[in-house]
């Protein structure tokens, strides 16, 4: 899928595509392969949201959609925002905007189509989400300009992806949980899970950000410290998954799934040392979206066979 070094001589992201035809050129500006990160989780809370009220395949495609959209946004407006920091950092200047290959004006149509679709999607589902959609397209957008002032922005991005879990639940029932701390242990466990690994994906760029006055953790402690942040976060990630199964009355294999998770999470913090970050790539994508997409699996096994 990745290829080493794009036109132009700067070097190729992990989780790009080779090529520079359109569908390529696109797909590796929002980084699609990171769809695996939290769309499952959407689908975590749809599933259990079926404890609670039937569920239909319309529903699931206005889901997927909303997520897939939500997303493209976050993405889009995150590039362009950035693209002057990015073509600065030897790290991201091969990306399209400081390439060249995709133009100010045609991302920020992109956006403004997905956005669209997104509104669309949420008043497909029910009026709550339509209601609550600008909220979600503002959060999203949000991020973006949150590291040129506060060292949290791993957090807000992380808020921005629980999003997905909350509102799939609310997609299906119309209602907030009851309990109410159902979707709130759910928003804690994403927002905590992919808090803590963008923290680890920020490491390599300490340097540069101090140097751009722009902020992180990475940046405020070093990496040591920052490193240990993100394995706080991931204990919480576990504790309030361990929250949000028990509070949904899920079975065994919800169960297994959150020790999954938790082995999952124990295993990528192993790839990650203060002394040795050449495996953070590995680290930050393959281990994460294993984690998202094998709970899910589990929550789904534990409902339709628990």
């Amino acid at each position: 899928m990745t290829a080493p070094r794009p036109a132009g001589g700067a070097p190729r992201e992990g989780q790009t595509f080779a090529g520079e035809g359109g569908l390529a050129r696109w797909a590796s500006f929002v980084k699609l392969p990171h769809t695996v990160f939290a769309l499952p989780f959407a689908l975590v809370g749809v599933t259990f949201a079926t404890r609670v009220a039937p569920v239909d395949v319309a529903t699931v495609g206005w889901v997927v959609l909303a997520f897939t959209c939500a997303r493209w946004v976050a993405m889009a407006v995150n590039r362009i925002v950035d693209r002057e920091y990015d073509a600065r950092n030897p790290r991201t200047a091969g990306r399209e905007i400081p390439r060249g290959v995709i133009g100010v004006a045609e991302a920020w149509a992109t956006v403004v189509v997905a956005a669209a679709l997104f509104v669309w999607a949420a008043y497909e589902l029910n009026p709550l989400c339509f209601a609550l959609s600008p909220v979600a397209l503002a959060w999203v957008c949000f991020y973006s300009f949150t590291k040129r002032f506060t060292r949290y922005a791993h957090l807000v991005l992380g808020l921005g992806l629980a999003i997905a879990p909350v509102g799939g639940y609310l997609a299906v029932t119309g209602a907030w949980s009851d309990p109410w701390w159902l979707l709130v242990a759910l928003t804690v466990a994403v927002m905590t899970w992919s808090g803590g690994f963008d923290i680890l994906y920020a490491l390599p760029d300490i340097e540069f950000d101090r140097s751009q006055g722009l902020h992180s953790i990475p940046a405020a402690l070093g990496v040591p410290r920052a490193i240990g942040v993100s394995r706080a976060l991931h204990l919480v990630t576990v504790a309030a998954l361990s929250v949000a199964v028990w509070t949904a009355g899920a079975g065994m294999l919800a169960w297994v799934g959150v020790l999954v998770a938790a082995a999952i999470l124990a295993y990528e913090h192993s790839l990650v040392s203060s002394d040795d970050l050449s495996k953070l790539d590995s680290a930050f994508f393959t281990v994460n979206g294993v984690i998202s997409l094998t709970f899910f699996a589990f929550i789904l096994a534990d409902r339709v066979f628990g």
